[in-house]
């Protein structure tokens, strides 16, 4: 008989202090605050800083903090110079996963102690921006530009990859953006990274896996299918038929639905307004088709199914990157730059858990569903024996 524990689907697998997510309710709290306060009230760096420490710094250890990812957010220039050997058209997520994982190769890769480990979650968290610019500046044939140490995370990255520094507005309306993606509990890419970790690898090993994890259209792709979608639609009036025919072929609409929340996303309710701002001051369509959307699925899928669906986090986050001229297929990418916080703060817990250390590798059991002729199994046939 098949399991019905289909993608491990409300399973408990191990205790966590980092997030905790009420999908009932639609909140999403970080180290026991609400992401929505978060937002209003934090920035980037500060939640970075929570989620590894799990308390919020002093005005002194936030100064510190914010100095140590500054002074990390160089990159080999032999690593900038090997970027060049890859094909312009590749898949930035590759790319990210392929370097982060050569960071092994240039720094030291024990985490054996706590305090090492912080140190190198600093120095993924600095680094993962610098590659992503660093690609999107040699894949365009432009000149590699520099860290900035007097901006902020969130403006650094837009100026490395731009070579413009944002203004204000902008910078703020992307460390939200980040502070919104940097952990959601043992979500797959999560999970992943807690796996490798559980193995006793190391940090740089268990974040390429995440990595790779993220791609995936149905996790960390999600947003650049949704920017897919805008443009394939393009027009206001054409969003209802659009949505009608793709779920009366029973096909999903990217942006729309959560395994976890059963009501609004609360990263999405933030997003939305976000967009909407954008939009009014870039006096762009993209946030009227995007609310379209998620009216008209809303719509259509409780007359044809009967089912209450809410948008999710990457419905408004695609519209938000493109009106800030991040190429499309960087919106992935860009989602690694945040979530790479909550990673390392997983990567951390999984390996020194205080309450309950772990002993033992993940290890999940599989209900074997495959050919069975019997307790002593098949019998082997001799090549020329078979028909």
């Amino acid at each position: 008989m098949e399991t019905k524990n289909i993608g491990l689907r409300d399973v408990e697998v191990a205790d966590t202090k980092i997030s905790n997510i009420d999908g009932e309710r639609g909140k999403l709290i970080y180290r026991g605050y609400d992401i929505l306060d978060l937002t209003k009230n934090s920035t980037f760096e500060e939640t970075a800083y929570l989620l590894l420490y799990d308390k919020l710094p002093t005005s002194k250890e936030l100064n510190e903090f914010k100095l140590k990812l500054v002074e990390a957010r160089y990159i080999p220039k032999q690593m900038q110079k090997n970027m060049q050997n890859w094909r312009s058209d590749a898949d930035p997520m590759d790319m990210l996963q392929a370097f982060v994982s050569a960071l092994a190769g240039y720094y030291d890769e024990e985490f054996s102690n706590k305090n090492a480990s912080y140190d190198k979650a600093i120095n993924l968290i600095a680094k993962v921006p610098t590659i992503i610019a660093s690609w999107q500046r040699v894949r365009n044939g432009l000149e590699i530009v520099d860290p900035d140490s007097s901006l902020s995370h969130a403006a650094n990255f837009l100026y490395m990859m731009s070579g413009e520094k944002p203004n204000p507005e902008v910078e703020k309306i992307f460390d939200i953006c980040l502070i919104l993606h940097a952990d959601h509990s043992f979500n797959a890419s999560t999970f992943t990274a807690r796996q490798v970790a559980s193995t006793r690898a190391h940090m740089y090993s268990a974040a390429s896996a995440a990595i790779g994890s993220l791609s995936g259209e149905l996790h960390g792709g999600a947003n650049t299918e949704v920017m897919k979608m805008l443009l394939e639609i393009s027009e206001i009036n054409k969003v209802e038929s659009w949505i009608k025919n793709k779920l009366t072929q029973g096909e999903k609409i990217m942006g729309m639905g959560h395994a976890v929340y059963k009501t609004y996303d609360p990263r999405a309710q933030v997003l939305k307004e976000l967009s909407r701002k954008l939009a009014a001051n870039n006096n762009e369509p993209w946030f009227e088709v995007t609310e379209k959307i998620e009216t008209a699925t809303i719509l259509e899928m409780k007359m044809q199914k009967g089912i209450d669906i809410y948008p999710n986090v990457d419905l408004y986050s695609a519209s938000i990157y493109y009106m800030l001229k991040i190429p499309v297929d960087l919106n992935t990418p860009i989602f690694a730059i945040s979530r790479v916080a909550g990673w390392a703060a997983h990567i951390i817990e999984e390996k020194f858990a205080e309450a309950a250390p772990k002993t033992a590798l993940y290890r999940p059991k599989a209900v074997y569903v495959g050919k069975y002729c019997g307790p002593e199994g098949c019998e082997y046939k001799k090549l020329d024996l078979r028909e």
